[in-house]
């Protein structure tokens, strides 16, 4: 996948002293493309644009913290597609033949990033490409971020030179419209963005773009509609229980962290979970149980992971055909293993052998004989 440069434009960002004080543009290079070939942007971008149109992007993110999403533009019902301002300009950035025409539009969106809040200083770059052999035209806008201790760029001589000191593609932010589906297939109501950040500033300068929910969202709204339509269904009436319960769903779709709330039955739960598997069959599913973490797959729970309750206290039970072990051998991987009758009940003698709040546990009568204080093997 070649890309052909038609023009760059290059802005070199100051952040001031005082935080409070607005961003400024220092420096600005406008590149036609015997230009860029001679500048050593050539050798830094060399490759970066077929890596961003091949970065793999989701139309429902896997979790809230995925890099690279799909934004769509918003459109009021009724209204065609340029009436979005974001689409508007894009649209001028792809038009624009030359650095000349270019000008203007690059401008505009210069100044809506620099009112953008925790804007950092650094480089932005607006480049308008073709992808050769099919003569298609995209627009890709990348900001890098100076890296501490770096070379300080004083001249507008030197700019391009000494680039590479200050900055570097590794974490590279990035823009590119129109989505590219697959080489000669584009969408031109999505752009692909990428941000590998916490701060989610690169998203909101384009305001009029909105981001999908992920799968973790997405899979959080389905299972409280859920939960209401029981309730609705168990309580009929309003009454002070419907109420309650109402109050107790709604806290749970608040809540950060959640134990288990004991509220339906197995066949419920496994009702629940083949409506949301049918639509997103990778769901995962992750929990913890005191200090220990179980992460699987939703699909799994009912056939190879099941929950009990022994004595109190809660059993998690996974099953499977193999035992693997990685790196850092444990004297587990030798054990032969018990019947699962054996182990239940020991959990549950442990209930009639606590004292003082703490759990003694069973002793098996084939373990009592002998010196206690020898190893099993001696």
């Amino acid at each position: 996948m070649k890309f052909h440069i038609d023009w760059l434009s290059f802005y070199l960002i100051e952040q001031p002293e005082s935080e409070d004080s607005p961003k400024l543009v220092r420096m600005t290079r406008h590149l036609n493309p015997d230009e860029y070939e001679k500048s050593e942007l050539r050798d830094f971008l060399d490759g970066e644009f077929a890596r961003i149109a091949k970065r793999k992007v989701e139309e429902n993110p896997r979790s809230d913290g995925t890099p690279t999403k799909l934004g769509r533009f918003v459109l009021e019902p009724g209204h065609p597609l340029d009436s979005n301002p974001n689409y508007a300009l894009l649209s001028r950035l792809v038009q624009a033949d030359t650095s000349a025409e270019s000008k203007e539009p690059c401008q505009e969106l210069v100044q809506s990033y620099l009112r953008t809040s925790q804007v950092r200083g650094g480089v932005l770059i607006i480049v308008r490409t073709r992808l050769e052999l099919l003569d298609e035209r995209y627009v890709f806008i990348l900001k890098c971020d100076f890296e501490q201790k770096t070379a300080v760029i004083t001249d507008e001589k030197s700019l391009i030179a000494n680039v590479q000191m200050a900055i570097n593609a590794k974490n590279m932010k990035s823009i590119m419209y129109p989505y590219m589906i697959e080489s000669g297939m584009n969408d031109p109501y999505h752009v692909k963005i990428h941000q590998f950040s916490h701060a989610r500033y690169f998203e909101e300068f384009l305001r009029f773009i909105e981001y999908p929910q992920s799968v973790p969202q997405l899979v959080s709204e389905e299972v409280i509609s859920l939960a209401r339509q029981h309730i609705a269904f168990t309580y009929p009436e309003e009454t002070e229980e419907r109420l309650r319960e109402e109050e107790a769903i709604e806290l749970i779709a608040a809540s950060p962290k959640r134990e288990l709330a004991e509220k339906w039955e197995h066949e419920t739960v496994m009702e629940a979970m083949q409506i949301i598997t049918d639509r997103q069959p990778e769901v995962e599913l992750k929990f913890k149980l005191d200090h220990m973490t179980i992460r699987t797959l939703l699909a799994d729970y009912g056939s190879s992971l099941h929950i009990a309750k022994v004595n109190g206290r809660y059993l998690v039970l996974l099953e499977g055909e193999m035992l693997q072990f990685e790196r850092g051998v444990s004297p587990v991987e030798f054990v032969k293993p018990k019947e699962l009758a054996e182990i239940v009940r020991e959990i549950e003698s442990r209930g009639s052998r606590t004292g003082g709040g703490q759990t003694i546990p069973a002793v098996p009568a084939s373990e009592q004989v002998g010196d206690t204080d020898k190893p099993p093997w001696e």
